[in-house]
C-alpha cells in the first residue's frame, strides 16, 4: 500500500489498518488532513479511496492534564445523542488502544457545512435572511440540546447532576494552577467572588461547554446542521450554555476583537433579542444571566490558558505557530471581562 505523509498525530500505517478494519466500508488508501482552527483535541479530515469522508479526532500530542481530552466520553455522547432532536454527526468508531495511535481516538461520519468563524465568512456565505435563520437556528438547537432526555439517551450517568457551578469552579481553578504560565491576580479574586455568590441551579441537563456558533455547522440555509467539538460537555446548570453563547455573541475573546464575530454581521440578532428568544423556546428564566456569562468569561481564561501552556510546551501538532502569541492578551482579556461583571478590582 503506498503511503504518503500524514500530518503530525496520526499514525498512518496502524490507523489505516484500523478503519479498514473497523469502519463499515471504510476502503484504504486514505488521506489525513488536520482541518484548521483546533486548538485543544486534534481533529482530522480522513478521505478514503473511494471519496468518502470521515473525521478523526485525538487529543493533543505530548502532556495532557489529568480528565481531559476522553476519547471514550467525547464518543459515548456524539452516540448518544445521534437518535435525539439534536444535530450530530455519526459515531462511527472508537479505539481505545493507545498502541495504535499513540493516544485513543474516535471516527465520526463527515458532515458537509458552513463554519462561520467570523463576520467576514457570514456576509460571504449567507444572505442576511440566512443569517436571521442561523441566530435563530442556534438558539433553538442549545434549547433542543437542554431539553435531551438524560435517562433515555443512555446519557443520564456522565457526570454529577447537582452543584454544577461549584464544581466548574474547583475544577477549573485547579486546571489553572496546572497549567498557568504566569501570576494573574484577577483569575484569583474573580473565583473567590464567583464562588460565594453562586446562584441556586435552575436545572439538570446536557451542557456543552462550548456552544458558539464556531462550534456548529450550517446547512447552506443557515439552519444548525451538527454541533461539534462536545470534549467539555458535561451535565448540570444549563445557563453556563448561555452565559458561553454570550460571551461570544458581541465580542470574540478568543481573538482578542481582533475580527468580528459572525453574529454581529447584519441579519443576526442583538444578544438581548437572542436571550428572550431562548427564554421563549425553552421557558427557562435568564434574570441572573450577567453572574453566568461572568462564570463563563473567567472559565475561557483558565481554558484559554491551557491552550496557550500546550502550545509554549509544543504540543498542539503543526498548527502555525504565529498564533501562540495572542493567547496570552486573550487570558487577559477574558479575566478583565469576567471581572468587571462581578464587580472585582
Amino acid at each position: 500500500m503506498a503511503m504518503t505523509n500524514a500530518p503530525t498525530g496520526i499514525h498512518e500505517a496502524n490507523v489505516s489498518a484500523w478503519l479498514t478494519a473497523n469502519v463499515a466500508g471504510a476502503t484504504a488508501p486514505f488521506r489525513f488532513e488536520l482541518i484548521a482552527g483546533g486548538r485543544s483535541n486534534l481533529t482530522f479530515r480522513v478521505t478514503g479511496a473511494d471519496g468518502t469522508r470521515y473525521v478523526l479526532r485525538r487529543p493533543p500530542t505530548g502532556h495532557l492534564l489529568a480528565s481531559a481530552h476522553d476519547m471514550a466520553r467525547e464518543h459515548r455522547i456524539i452516540q448518544g445523542l445521534g437518535p435525539t432532536a439534536v444535530p450530530v454527526p455519526d459515531a462511527l468508531g472508537l479505539c481505545e488502544d493507545p498502541g495504535v495511535n499513540g493516544a485513543p481516538f474516535y471516527v465520526m461520519g463527515f458532515v458537509d457545512g458552513l463554519i462561520l468563524h467570523n463576520a467576514d465568512d457570514a456576509e460571504a456565505f449567507l444572505t442576511v435572511d440566512q443569517r436571521r435563520t442561523a441566530g435563530n437556528s442556534l438558539v433553538e438547537t442549545l434549547a433542543a440540546i437542554h431539553a435531551v432526555d438524560l435517562d433515555g439517551s443512555g446519557l443520564g450517568t456522565l457526570a454529577k447532576r447537582e452543584d454544577y457551578i461549584a464544581r466548574q469552579l474547583r475544577r477549573w481553578y485547579g486546571q489553572w494552577q496546572q497549567s498557568k504560565t504566569r501570576e494573574l491576580a484577577l483569575i484569583d479574586r474573580t473565583y473567590e467572588v464567583l464562588s460565594a455568590r453562586i446562584p441556586a441551579q435552575s436545572g439538570a441537563t446536557m451542557v456543552h461547554g462550548d456552544y458558539r456558533l464556531e462550534n456548529v455547522m450550517l446547512s447552506t440555509e443557515g439552519q444548525v446542521c451538527a454541533v461539534l467539538d462536545w470534549e467539555l460537555c458535561t451535565l448540570g446548570e444549563p445557563l453556563a450554555d448561555i452565559g458561553m453563547m454570550s460571551v461570544y455573541w458581541n465580542s470574540n475573546v478568543a481573538d482578542a476583537g481582533l475580527t468580528r464575530p459572525a453574529t454581529t454581521a447584519e441579519g443576526f440578532s442583538s444578544l438581548d433579542d437572542a436571550l428572550k428568544h431562548y427564554e421563549a423556546v425553552s421557558g427557562r428564566d435568564l434574570s441572573n444571566v450577567d453572574y453566568f456569562i461572568a462564570f463563563s468569561s473567567w472559565r475561557l481564561a483558565c481554558i484559554l490558558e491551557g491552550v496557550y501552556a500546550r502550545f509554549l510546551h509544543g504540543s498542539m501538532g503543526d498548527q502555525e505557530i504565529e498564533t501562540v502569541g495572542g493567547y496570552r492578551d486573550r487570558v487577559d482579556t477574558a479575566a478583565r471581562n469576567a471581572a468587571a461583571l462581578m464587580g472585582v478590582t
